[in-house]
């Protein structure tokens, strides 16, 4: 009785593990599985699968700047920031009573609809202390009330987007906020009843800090020291100009700069976290001191 020889069985053709019904013969570089054209993915060395190139991506540590923050080419706070102060200034053209509503007056008198009435961040009116930095000069001032944005914003243009490449943008917006904020505290400290528009504080801290980081990076600060001098000869040798707004801002951009730029790299983001809330505290601590006394 003869038998017949086995039949040897035909190799089995692997196919992609996430498409089955796909053959291929290239496998992952990683994991060694089979992947079609749709799931691979180009590596240093073959191709990988998606999970892998997931996997890998979770691994690698995110581009941070010299100062701890993000790494950002597009100057997206700057931009935002700038569309702020234009829209604004566009509301002050539709109304004009939108410069009486959000500049800031510490304690003040104004005419109402229901007549005159108190009002300034010694009223509860706080939000003035910050809003009052998106505005300008209104532009029935003359030539004065173009220039005034133009000049603002083309500084703003100038410096803000290599602060915020350099610092990244959170920590841009902090020193900007702060710096204005800063500005009108000071003005609310000095002369409560004075009115004031104008985002010079939030520029005068971006200066001192442009200043303090070039210092820091050995880079030539001569160009923005002569800036800053200048400026501060207008402020002092023309009437009309809150010297305070733009002192305030000077000091508190600097203060910040120096922790943001001279923290300690161990330590450098709660340093950083720490001189931002520590700042914010006392302007909050002085502006309540001056409510108190202004309104026993």
């Amino acid at each position: 009785m003869s038998t017949d020889p086995p039949r040897a069985q035909a190799p089995q053709v692997p196919t992609c593990y996430r498409h089955p019904g796909r053959e291929t013969y290239v496998s992952c570089a990683r994991c060694g599985r089979p992947i079609c054209p749709d799931c691979m993915h180009d590596a240093a060395v073959g191709h990988q699968c998606p999970e892998c190139v997931r996997e890998g991506n979770r691994t690698v540590r995110e581009a941070r700047t010299v100062f701890g923050g993000r790494v950002s080419a597009t100057p997206v706070v700057t931009m935002t920031l700038i569309g702020i102060n234009v829209l604004a200034y566009l509301g002050e053209l539709v109304s004009p009573r939108f410069v009486d509503r959000f500049e800031m007056i510490g304690d003040g008198l104004m005419r109402t609809s229901n007549g005159i009435e108190m009002v300034g961040v010694a009223h509860g009116e706080w939000y003035r202390l910050i809003t009052a930095a998106f505005l300008h000069i209104p532009l029935s001032s003359g030539a004065l009330g173009i220039t005034h944005i133009l000049f603002n914003m083309w500084a703003l243009w100038v410096v803000g987007p290599q602060l915020e490449q350099v610092l990244g943008r959170l920590r841009f917006a902090v020193l900007y906020i702060l710096s204005a904020l800063g500005g009108n505290v000071l003005l609310y400290l000095v002369d409560a009843h004075q009115p004031a528009v104008g985002a010079s504080g939030a520029i005068f801290g971006l200066f001192a800090a442009f200043f303090v980081v070039g210092r820091r990076l050995g880079a030539d600060t001569r160009g923005i020291a002569f800036l800053i001098l200048i400026n501060l000869m207008f402020t002092f040798t023309f009437s009309g100009i809150s010297w305070e707004g733009h002192v305030g801002g000077l000091i508190t951009g600097a203060v910040l700069a120096a922790a943001f730029a001279y923290a300690p790299r161990g330590r450098q983001k709660a340093v950083q976290v720490a001189a931002s809330a520590v700042v914010t505290a006392i302007l909050v601590v002085l502006t309540v001191v001056q409510t108190t006394a202004l309104t026993p």
